[in-house]
């Protein structure tokens, strides 16, 4: 066996082995989370909810709101000796307990009472939203834990979005071939089964991820030395002071409520106002080339022009993008499509240049709390980072959903809605993604504080220069 080439601390050199593992991790997170983009066309069309659903997303936001602090401050408290690395531990933990509660979600039971369908509703959003934050959290803070580099740190980022990205390809080109049929129309025992499939799936790319990750910075207390008390209101108080962590948040907020909170637009808009929801998932594939060819590009650019500097352009692409969405022809449905397409690549891009340092810029966020308060709490930072996430990943898809209804929208008509209403989803597809753009610019341009230069000091601060 080839010896490994060991750096000065006597761990494995940072390369792209680091990085693959890493994207894997990401890619079982998508195995789960991606599903979530058909979770309300499920319980509109399929289970007929319709507006309690949209109500019973907000409520379980509560539950939210709860569990991402709540297992952040568990990670940072816990200060166990574990055999392999904590955060991997949970992690491990974590995808087992993915490999149902995905398909929780999806119990495919459209004729029971409406409180019957409450209950599952929320008892299967609590199972899956619990072990998907045990696994998703620990995930987002190992960045700051494999490597000091900055050019690793984008490195890891730019490979989480390519396991991200692949994460989503599954469920968004092939499922739609499947859980649909040919009226367009949901077939929601399918789902429930593609769930099952991809729990699998994802618990796979953990294990992958597990046996290859080495932790390379240590931030454990030294022997004998005693660890100040745990105070969650403080690490909130510490949270929201920190800039960078917030300015990171309200943009991820800004990308979510878009990628999430348009979903069910979009489908609608396949299925009523291009009238062929199968090819949705391949041209939102296509929208996805900007990234894949950013991707590689992202460590040298980083280190040429820095990380708050690239995003914050992406962000201005995206706005151009989301604007050029309101131009529509619903005489000519052909070229609209191809506008849809067009300005949906030029949006892409625009998110993908965010998306490939967003989570490096989350792991300097977690040093800069170190350097501002003395304490990394990298738990807490990425769980209350995390909530506010899942919050509009929760509140976005709601409130679309609440504007989709008042403009015409029925679920009960499955794909089959009124033209005037596939036209309205249209408009409301280019509002969202214009709003998503204007909150990413806010968070990146205005909130987010670490440019490159202040990334430099502080590196030099921490003692955590390249090596």
């Amino acid at each position: 066996m080839k010896n490994q080439q060991l750096d000065s601390s006597g761990h494995r050199k940072f390369g792209i082995r680091d990085s693959i593992a890493y994207a894997a991790g990401d890619l079982g997170c998508n195995m789960s989370f991606a599903l979530k983009g058909t979770m309300s066309i499920f319980w509109t069309q399929f289970m007929g909810m319709d507006l309690w659903y949209a109500l019973l997303l907000i409520i379980v936001q509560v539950w939210d709101a709860i569990n991402d602090p709540l297992i952040g401050s568990i990670i940072d408290s816990d200060k166990r000796t574990y055999k392999h690395n904590k955060f991997l531990t949970y992690i491990w933990v974590g995808s087992i307990g993915l490999i149902v509660g995905g398909a929780c979600c999806f119990l495919p039971f459209p004729n029971a009472p409406t409180w019957a369908k409450f209950i599952i509703f929320i008892a299967g959003y609590v199972v899956w939203d619990a072990f998907y934050t045990v696994a998703n959290v620990p995930y987002g803070s190992l960045l700051s834990l494999i490597s000091n580099d900055v050019k690793d740190r984008a490195s890891l980022s730019a490979w989480r979005s390519v396991g991200s990205i692949f994460g989503n390809m599954l469920p968004m080109v092939i499922l739609p071939f499947i859980i649909y049929d040919k009226d367009n129309n949901l077939i929601g025992e399918r789902v429930f089964i593609a769930a099952l499939i991809m729990g699998v799936l994802g618990f796979i790319c953990f294990q992958f991820m597990i046996r290859n990750t080495e932790i390379r910075v240590n931030t454990d207390a030294a022997i004998g030395e005693e660890m100040p008390k745990f105070n969650v209101l403080k690490a909130f108080g510490n949270f929201m002071k920190n800039r960078p962590a917030v300015g990171a948040t309200i943009a991820a907020m800004g990308m979510f409520i878009g990628m999430q909170g348009a979903t069910t637009a979009v489908t609608v808009i396949f299925q009523s106002y291009f009238k062929n929801v199968q090819i949705s998932g391949i041209v939102q594939l296509f929208a996805m080339i900007p990234i894949v060819v950013f991707t590689p590009l992202a460590r040298n650019m980083v280190a040429k022009f820095g990380k708050k500097e690239l995003a914050t352009f992406g962000s201005i692409v995206s706005i151009v993008a989301g604007l050029g969405l309101f131009v529509i022809t619903p005489d000519n449905t052909q070229l609209d499509l191809i506008i849809y397409v067009v300005c949906q690549l030029f949006f892409s891009l625009g998110l993908g240049i965010y998306s490939t340092v967003s989570w490096a810029m989350m792991g300097d966020a977690i040093d800069y709390n170190e350097w501002k308060f003395g304490v990394r709490e990298e738990g807490t930072v990425y769980s209350l980072h995390s909530f506010f996430r899942k919050l509009a990943q929760g509140a976005g898809p709601s409130l679309v959903l609440i504007i989709m209804v008042a403009f015409g929208y029925v679920g009960a008509n499955k794909g089959n809605q009124l033209w005037e209403v596939a036209i309205n989803m249209r408009y409301i597809v280019a509002a969202t993604f214009l709003f998503s753009a204007i909150l990413q610019f806010v968070g990146l341009g205005l909130v987010y504080n670490l440019d490159k230069k202040t990334l430099e000091k502080m590196t030099a601060d921490l003692g955590r220069g390249e090596e």
